[in-house]
């Protein structure tokens, strides 16, 4: 679903309301202009009708009977096809004086007082005051209508003209009274696991007062129970460490008493039973570390030698060969504790779920990409899936809890690292291969580009 701006549909929607009511506000000055215009054009043909009343009274001083066929012309200069028209004309109809642009038969054949709108013009008639005759005074249509849309357009033009302007002013306003509204997202967005410090006071409007408030205590409430529980881990593990290892010690002692005898067997079976409820007591406690956010951090730091103590750590351990090559150096940013259990889990998978015979494969690249290797039985990859979730495992006679991978996915999430497992291997037919790649950290990427 397309995202939308709040900014974007306030300006979109008061740009529309002020278009429509331009486009309104036009529609109407356009048809005032255009009434007005008219008023004032027939208002002139009648001024021109009662000027001519001169040449009427002429014309009754002359003799009736002698009368020009298509009329007199009066010839003036400067006429163009712009110049109103006019006809005199006796009452029974014959035309006695015309203008030079006027046509020589009658605008109108049936004489009588009004508008008449033609073909070419708009035509006044009007009596004379003597009664004799008829003053016929006309407009070139082509003429009146360009007034009227000049006159329209000198009225709508600067509307429309202005109305980019109203768009930018519109924007302008409205971003800077959504400026506070962004600044509290900006906040907002900046707070998680690394950052969960109250939201300074900014210049809200009171609308947003309330949800600052509210954040801020949400947020203070959040970095209480994460204090909380990071506190209960970490005295957790203080506390149910030390008995579990004075148990595993006592029966160690026990079964070194009792060798030889018929109580071995079971003394070595709750030694076995000791540590494995310290495995998972451990596990348990990384996940409860990991889900209170340990991770969540911004501390820039060298992966390669995490990575290669815990492998010398764990051939020590478990004397199985683990190989380490590819670049010297990876930094990424998050918490150098949180990728210590991410690869421990990782490297204790690999040794105890993959043949004796064949080394652990571990190799760093230089796309900020680590890749760990071992050879197993490939797995189908609906047992794959199945292995993400806590306390599943695989069809495996290996020692473990089933916490590994999930514990290894809560911490890829928040190191903001992608995690790809695949098998077999790409090119065989047997192991397992486990891609995780980070980030690209600018700084070492800026340094690799140097060199």
């Amino acid at each position: 679903m397309k995202r939308w701006s709040l900014a974007s549909r306030i300006v979109s929607g008061t740009l529309i309301v002020v278009l429509g009511a331009l486009v309104l506000l036009s529609v109407l000055v356009a048809a005032f202009t255009r009434y007005e215009v008219t008023e004032r054009l027939d208002n002139s043909l009648q001024e021109v009708a009662e000027r001519l009343e001169f040449v009427i009274g002429e014309l009754d001083k002359s003799d009736q009977g002698s009368v020009t066929p298509g009329g007199q012309v009066a010839r003036l200069p400067g006429v163009n096809r712009r110049t109103l028209a006019y006809q005199i004309a006796s009452t029974d109809g014959q035309l006695e004086v015309r203008s030079q642009n006027a046509p020589e038969t009658l605008f109108v054949p049936h004489l009588e007082t009004g508008f008449y709108n033609l073909p070419e013009f708009r035509v006044y008639i009007a009596p004379s005051l003597s009664g004799h005759h008829y003053i016929l005074v006309g407009e070139p249509t082509f003429h009146r209508n360009e007034a009227v849309r000049r006159a329209i357009l000198i009225s709508v033009l600067p509307m429309v003209i202005f109305f980019p302007a109203i768009w930018l002013l519109v924007r302008w306003r409205v971003r800077r009274a959504m400026q506070p509204l962004t600044s509290l997202q900006h906040e907002i967005r900046s707070r998680g696991g690394a950052n969960l410090a109250p939201i300074p006071p900014l210049d809200l409007p009171e609308e947003l007062v309330a949800i600052h408030s509210a954040v801020n205590l949400l947020l203070e409430r959040l970095k209480m129970a994460l204090s909380t529980e990071r506190a209960f881990a970490a005295n957790a593990a203080h506390e149910l460490r030390n008995p579990i290892g004075a148990l595993l010690a006592q029966v160690q002692i026990l079964r070194g008493m009792l060798q030889h005898s018929e109580h071995e067997e079971r003394a070595t079976i709750i030694m076995h039973q000791a540590r494995r409820i310290g495995r998972m007591m451990e596990k348990l406690l990384q996940l409860s570390r990991v889900t209170s956010g340990i991770a969540l951090t911004e501390n820039r730091f060298d992966l390669v030698p995490v990575i290669r103590f815990l492998a010398q750590e764990l051939e020590r351990e478990k004397g199985q060969i683990i190989e380490l090559s590819g670049a010297p150096h990876l930094m990424i940013r998050g918490d150098m504790d949180a990728a210590g259990i991410l690869f421990r889990n990782l490297l204790e998978n690999a040794v105890l779920h993959g043949s004796s015979l064949q080394p652990v494969s571990l190799a760093v690249t230089e796309d900020s990409e680590v890749l760990i290797s071992n050879d197993c039985d490939p797995l189908t990859p609906e047992t794959l899936q199945d292995m993400e979730k806590p306390f599943v495992r695989g069809t495996t006679d290996a020692e473990g809890s089933g916490l590994g991978l999930a514990i290894v996915r809560q911490i890829s999430l928040q190191l903001r690292a992608d995690i790809t497992i695949t098998s077999p291997a790409p090119g065989r037919t047997r192991g397992i291969i486990v891609s995780v790649r980070f980030p690209p950290d600018e700084t070492s990427a800026g340094i690799r580009n140097q060199m």
